[in-house]
């Protein structure tokens, strides 16, 4: 049976061969991180560029936001391997040794000259409009634009590996916790006997709101390639029927070359791996194969619609 493979971003891809060559020369630094690690920066380029794009934000931002969201964890280079791929939760020592990354992935961009005007990516993308953040506490404006676009990114490519996801199926349940760390505090402080709002949460909801257009798309990109391989069993289903149709007639065939016949029309729709023997097992795994993909496709449409209906106040 042919395998389903699915990408579960959309494929677009941080294509380094494509930029300047000194640029490229300093971005291959990134071959130093780990494959995790890696996978991780270029989903968050990837989608920090499609958010820009859902934002309509020129050409020269969006490509500035893609390359300094590759090169966000940067830092995470001259981060102890002990530390970086601890199983479990760190200690609070670790944890501080881990908040290190981003000013070691800044300093080290400072150093480049290619890498220089990016640096924004690796020391502010864990920065908080509430204050929040590490490593200097920055609030709102004092944090650039394209960091908070890229928190977004990364916070959500964090959730999707963290939660193991092969499929959009139960995705509207992280995009629930991303409008949270969206959503104004619901406490009340005192500021000179006057009570206000906080109104800012930790992330912008503007390009977190573009994040879900994104999401959409690549969930109605995941149903045309579930579609694609419910066609594919179809025509392997339709194919193994017309073996159990010549079968039929064999057994019902009076004379010996018409037995050989329909034997050998059998065997000329046999594909690799399956024999006279096991093709009605794997008549049925495709049967039970069409069912799940089927429920799926019902799944992610259900996850439009509560995607759709789900709300960020901006």
């Amino acid at each position: 049976m042919l395998e389903e493979k699915y990408d579960f971003y959309s494929p677009s891809n941080v294509r380094i061969r494509d930029m300047d060559d000194n640029l490229r020369h300093s971005l291959s630094v990134m071959e130093k991180l780990d494959y995790f690690t890696k996978m991780h920066c270029e989903n968050v380029g990837n989608l920090s560029a499609r958010i820009c794009e859902y934002m309509r934000c020129n050409n020269q931002f969006t490509i500035h936001c893609l390359i300094a969201g590759y090169i966000h964890d940067l830092g995470k280079m001259f981060i102890p391997s002990e530390i970086l791929t601890k199983n479990g939760s760190l200690t609070d020592e670790e944890y501080e040794i881990m908040k290190t990354h981003t000013t070691l992935g800044y300093e080290f961009c400072m150093k480049d000259i290619n890498l220089r005007p990016y640096s924004d990516g690796p020391w502010y993308h864990h920065e908080a409009l509430n204050g929040t953040g590490y490593p200097r506490g920055l609030r709102k404006n004092d944090i650039p634009y394209s960091a908070q676009i890229i928190r977004v990114a990364d916070e959500y490519d964090a959730l999707v590996t963290k939660r193991h996801y092969t499929t959009h199926v139960n995705i509207s349940e992280t995009l629930k916790d991303l409008i949270r760390n969206a959503e104004p505090p619901k406490n009340i402080v005192a500021l000179d006997q006057l009570k206000q709002n906080e109104r800012l949460g930790k992330i912008n909801p503007k390009p977190l709101k573009a994040l879900f257009k994104a999401v959409v798309d690549d969930i109605l990109y995941e149903i045309s390639g579930v579609m694609n391989y419910v066609d594919y069993i179809n025509s392997q289903l339709r194919r193994l029927e017309s073996i159990m149709k010549y079968e039929k007639k064999m057994q019902n065939a009076k004379k010996p070359d018409q037995k050989d016949y329909y034997k050998t029309g059998m065997m000329l729709l046999l594909e690799k791996g399956e024999t006279l023997d096991n093709y009605k097992q794997i008549y049925e795994e495709y049967k039970d194969a069409l069912v799940i993909r089927k429920k799926r496709i019902d799944d992610l449409y259900k996850e439009i619609n509560i995607t759709k209906r789900l709300k960020i106040r901006i």
